[in-house]
């Protein structure tokens, strides 16, 4: 089963990639594009074949690994 976990900076916390592209884009002549924010997607092959048990392993190893929870918030899909 795969997991799909999206990690992004909270709401708050300064993003100076997600500036520096917003930067870039305006200077490509990209008028208009408001606040970006940058984030990180990954892809989780599970062995789980329940979906809401595969969810709850994924959503732990974001929580423990892949999201530093203090500064970043995470969702988990499953695909």
């Amino acid at each position: 089963m795969k997991a799909i976990v999206t990690v992004t900076l909270k709401h708050g916390v300064l993003d100076p990639q997600g500036k520096a592209i917003g930067h870039a884009l305006h200077t490509l002549g990209f008028t208009g594009v408001g606040e970006v924010r940058v984030g990180k997607l990954i892809e989780l092959e599970l062995p789980d074949q329940d979906p809401a048990q595969a969810k709850a392993t994924a959503e732990d190893m974001a929580r423990k690994l892949l999201a530093n929870t203090v500064i970043e918030s995470f969702k988990v899909e499953i695909a």
